[in-house]
């Protein structure tokens, strides 16, 4: 079901809470309001869906990739840049790394450890901002 976009900063700078097999339907929900929003979007995370669940779906180069409980446990290259939001008005700073290894679950609830760089781990990182309660 395609989903309303919140605004809401009091929801968006919660802290997600761990996603869990029950969440499905709402790993589906972001899927497919991410896949409406495709002109003007490449990434959402949960709460971006008014949802308080560390789920994150996104743009995996030319195919969409959905994450349960993502983190990044390498980061490397720093750089600094600006991003605009769904839920939030206007570009705005932001930190970044050029190359991630991130850490989630898949649809099945298995682990997986892949590294991204460029485009596609700037857009994780924003995503997982959104997780971590961060407004950009």
């Amino acid at each position: 079901m395609i989903r309303d976009i919140c605004k809401d900063e009091v929801l968006l700078s919660r802290r997600a809470e761990p996603a869990g097999p029950e969440d499905r339907q709402t790993a589906a929900d972001l899927l497919e309001t991410l896949e409406h929003h495709k002109d003007g979007c490449v990434g959402m995370a949960a709460n971006m869906i008014g949802v308080n669940k560390r789920i994150i779906a996104f743009d995996n180069e030319g195919s969409y990739l959905v994450m349960f409980n993502p983190e990044i446990v390498k980061r490397s290259g720093p750089y600094e840049t600006e991003e605009g939001c769904l839920s939030l008005t206007g570009l705005r700073p932001a930190r970044r790394w050029k190359s991630i290894k991130v850490r989630w679950q898949n649809e099945k609830f298995q682990e997986r450890v892949k590294t991204f760089t460029g485009w596609t781990a700037q857009i994780i990182q924003h995503e997982l901002d959104h997780c971590e309660g961060v407004l950009i």
